[in-house]
């Protein structure tokens, strides 16, 4: 059964912009939580990328 939601802290999937124009195969994705009140626009954070070995930018997806 789901938890129902309290508040406005939210779940959110950031996945790397970077590695979409490498070509290579497989992605990576981080999950992470953001309040909606205080942050309505799309979550930019600086994450580890371990298919490119070096930390990129991850950008709120969905």
């Amino acid at each position: 059964m789901a938890k129902k939601s309290k508040g406005n802290r939210i779940q959110v999937i950031l996945e790397c912009t970077e590695h979409k124009t490498t070509g290579l195969p497989g992605t990576s994705r981080y999950i992470s939580t953001k309040n909606r009140k205080n942050t309505p626009e799309r979550l930019e954070l600086k994450k580890y990328n371990p298919i490119l070995k070096k930390y990129t930018v991850h950008k709120e997806i969905k």
